[in-house]
């Protein structure tokens, strides 16, 4: 399965697959947290996209460690 990101520098969205994607939490300075998945394009990028909790726990991807 894959899942689609939009590539800022190409301004074209991509589709990555999910052996390539990551979840990922921030906090924002004001303490909320943000939920996204990041993916690894072709050629090494890595592409950020924010996606509601739900979402966020119910993808079958490894979470990023920072």
């Amino acid at each position: 399965m894959a899942t689609d990101f939009y590539d800022v520098k190409t301004r074209k969205k991509v589709s990555i697959d999910d052996k390539n994607i990551t979840k990922t939490t921030f906090t924002t300075k004001g303490g909320q947290t943000r939920y996204g998945i990041r993916g690894k394009t072709s050629d090494g990028r890595m592409l950020t996209k924010f996606v509601s909790k739900t979402d966020w726990d119910g993808l079958k991807v490894p979470v990023d460690k920072k």
